[in-house]
């Protein structure tokens, strides 16, 4: 297959939007359905939400699906049927591999301020597993740092060995260069980047690399604001292809 890079806007997401949550959707979730933009490589869902002080969202269940929570800014407080309770902030990996069955509700933490947080979830590469809960504290910078991973060490762990997600926080003018995978995600949490070859991506933006990779992203030097990436390297899709 030759190489791909497919640049996806923000006002192009999917979007639901209710007195106390905004949320964009980069692929098909909840009423927002297009059976062109189901998934990306492993990647099922991509949302980036904005969630009301005091309100969010109640017990709801998952199966056989690794969630990975990454708060931008506020506090997510966590409560699941495993037993755990616990507030996710900036700086907090959180991953919950939801397996034979798990419970869980989340709600802003505070009662006068929003959270803005993306949640990603992907497929684990073995159904039926025991639900399990991990998080812990990871520093971003100008390098790409493994957040969760089923390949490599990373803050947490994944059940799915053909996936890695990294993340790093970019300040103006500083780079990187992306993995080369079968399948590549970024995801431009905030502030702006360039993508060599392929021109300026937003707050919100996202780019969808297909046997490709190895290209810079550079982050935008006219702000004095740094820019936060998430990039998903797989090597398997959940077609099997």
């Amino acid at each position: 297959m030759a190489p791909t890079v497919d640049i996806r806007r923000s006002d192009d997401r999917g979007v639901s939007i209710t007195d106390w949550l905004q949320s964009r959707h980069s692929f098909s979730f909840a009423d927002y359905y297009d059976p062109a933009n189901t998934h990306h490589g492993l990647l099922l869902v991509n949302n980036d939400d904005i969630v009301a002080p005091g309100a969010g969202f109640g017990t709801h269940p998952h199966r056989d699906m690794e969630i990975v929570t990454w708060v931008l800014s506020g506090q997510l407080a966590h409560t699941d049927s495993m037993g755990n309770t616990g507030v996710i902030y900036p700086g907090l990996a959180q991953r919950m591999s939801a397996g034979t069955g798990v419970q869980h509700s989340e709600m802003n933490g505070s009662s006068s301020e929003p959270v803005h947080f993306v949640q990603m979830w992907i497929v684990p590469d073995t159904t039926g597993v025991t639900p399990g809960y991990q998080q812990q504290e990871i520093e971003l910078a100008n390098t790409l740092a493994p957040i969760a991973s089923g390949a490599v060490d990373a803050a947490v762990t994944l059940h799915n060995r053909n996936a890695t997600l990294y993340g790093a926080r970019l300040q103006p003018g500083d780079s990187v260069e992306l993995p080369e995978a079968r399948y590549v995600h970024l995801f431009v949490a905030r502030g702006g980047v360039t993508l060599e070859g392929s021109g300026p991506v937003s707050a919100g933006d996202a780019a969808r690399l297909t046997d490709s990779g190895g290209q810079r992203i550079v982050a935008d030097a006219s702000t004095d604001s740094p820019a936060e990436v998430l990039i998903w390297e797989m090597n398997a899709s959940l077609t099997g292809a």
